[in-house]
């Protein structure tokens, strides 16, 4: 070995024991762990499977507790009676913002000038309400049988075979990018339906290319081919969402024009434009496929589930004075009125959502619990909650909450259960997978409104079966946590077929 190589490899190893020196736990601070591995901590456990290891930690410290990962100093609570003071506290004090920039920055190579959630989520609430909501709702029923049925269409009669995760997240994804960024013309002819169904399809592709490497990107964990591949996938999906080239498009939401008026009333050049609507496109749709895919898979796993669902369906049809072919949209009321398919969402969300809700520690900060202690956070340190453990799995909230129990969430007289307790008191956050407070997803409305719209498409007008019935249940991908709902480990394999 060289001397200088020699004195490299020392100047590293001292460099890193000055920046790992290891704090120490202060009077009134949570349960501090540091782990064995300088400044690393326990970035390696966290990484690798990020449940299993804070399962872990709250068995050894309980619900609240600091850990080291990656040279950061990361609190953890998990007591879903305390999120309240958590979700709700000022910027100055708790901040997302810092957090989501950086994000921004490392995945999709975007920087926003004066860039403000606040001010951009005041823009963006309106054209996700009453009446845009309404248009966005029909809009979306229309594009999802133009994709959904034209497709089955054009393959020609019989039976299809895909996996399930491709078939939920195809059809979705590319149903909302029609939806919310716009058609190839009006009026719709049989040419520019077609036309919508290449484009919408290269955009899925190209995008499911960028989102299957996503954990990566947030970790910056690329290989050197990983590499090589995003700059092309990020590329392409730029074209494709060009400011210039959407401007052609007709049939444009009111979400997507006020979008471009608050990047423009910002000063943001027309190539960053392209990068903000890739994020935007991962942050409207990236979740709705994977959260029907457990939907659907829940539902084939389960029979007696599945027939409660199509009876409610059955049920509302038999009401309607229209066939289900003359329904040119499904009306807000109709939504409103599918409580088992309610509930057989929330009970999906329950067990696959799970995103970390994440603050910058801003100042010095005393934080009280809803059991009357109080704990010392320090400013520089980062907040996490992650309701995937508690409250959505916790056992005291959930009998047996590894189970999926599509009536959950109904009460005996069919309306919905929202009384689930902890501790002996009612909880006002007894699931999260559209986060709480200041970053409560705007879309929720859109997005079940949407994933039940795809959900009604399917069991009406298709067949469809898993290839093995007797496939388990897939294992997450656990590079997914913390990253909104999680994906399978594998894809499952269906056939589908359309209804005579």
């Amino acid at each position: 070995m060289s001397w200088a190589l020699l004195l490299g490899l020392l100047a590293a190893l001292l460099l890193l024991l000055l920046l790992s020196r290891r704090r120490s736990r202060r009077p009134g601070e949570p349960p501090l762990d540091v782990g064995s591995i300088p400044w690393l901590g326990h970035a390696l456990e966290f990484g690798k499977d990020a449940a299993s290891f804070l399962t872990r930690m709250k068995e050894k410290h309980g619900d609240i507790f600091t850990v080291l990962v990656g040279g950061r100093y990361v609190t953890v609570l998990l007591d879903p009676h305390s999120y309240d003071t958590v979700v709700w506290e000022p910027r100055t004090k708790l901040d997302f913002h810092a957090y989501a920039v950086f994000l921004m920055e490392r995945i999709f190579d975007l920087q926003l000038p004066h860039y403000s959630p606040s001010d951009e989520k005041a823009k963006m609430k309106p054209t996700l309400l009453h009446k845009d909501l309404q248009a966005l709702t029909e809009a979306m029923y229309t594009n999802l049988r133009t994709v959904l049925l034209g497709d089955a269409t054009e393959a020609g009669g019989g039976w299809h075979e895909m996996g399930l995760l491709d078939f939920s997240y195809n059809f979705l994804l590319r149903a909302g990018y029609l939806t919310l960024y716009g058609v190839e013309a009006l009026p719709r002819t049989r040419e520019s339906r077609a036309q919508d169904r290449t484009h919408s399809a290269d955009v899925f592709h190209t995008f499911r290319q960028l989102d299957l490497l996503l954990p990566k990107l947030a970790r910056g964990s690329l290989s050197v081919g990983d590499k090589d591949r995003v700059c092309r996938v990020k590329g392409h999906l730029w074209k494709l969402l060009s400011p210039a080239r959407l401007a052609a498009r007709a049939h444009r939401s009111k979400w997507l024009e006020s979008y471009l008026l608050y990047l423009e009333e910002i000063g943001v050049p027309e190539d960053m434009q392209a990068r903000a609507l890739v994020l935007q496109l991962w942050a409207t749709q990236g979740n709705m496929g994977p959260a029907a895919f457990w939907l659907l898979l829940f539902l084939l796993k389960n029979p007696e589930a599945l027939a409660a669902v199509r009876g409610e369906l059955e049920q509302l049809l038999s009401r309607t004075e229209q066939t289900v072919s003359q329904m040119t949209t499904l009306p807000q009321k109709l939504l409103d009125s599918m409580p088992v398919l309610d509930s057989v969402l929330s009970e999906s969300l329950r067990l696959t959502a799970a995103p970390f809700i994440t603050r910058e520690v801003m100042v010095d900060l005393a934080m009280p619990m809803a059991d009357g202690r109080e704990f010392s956070l320090r400013r520089g340190d980062r907040l996490l909650l992650f309701p995937f453990l508690s409250p959505q799995k916790d056992p005291e909230i959930y009998t047996d909450p590894e189970v999926f129990k599509y009536n959950r969430f109904l009460n005996s007289d069919g309306s919905e259960k929202k009384d689930f307790y902890k501790d002996g008191k009612r909880l006002k956050h007894y699931s999260m997978p559209w986060g709480a407070g200041h970053n409560q997803c705007l879309g929720k409305a859109y997005a079940i409104s949407s994933i039940k719209q795809f959900v009604f498409l399917v069991l009406v007008h298709f067949d469809l079966e898993l290839i093995n019935p007797d496939a388990e249940i897939p294992e997450f991908d656990l590079s997914r946590y913390g990253f909104g709902l999680m994906q399978p480990e594998h894809d499952v394999p269906v056939r589908y077929r359309v209804r005579p």
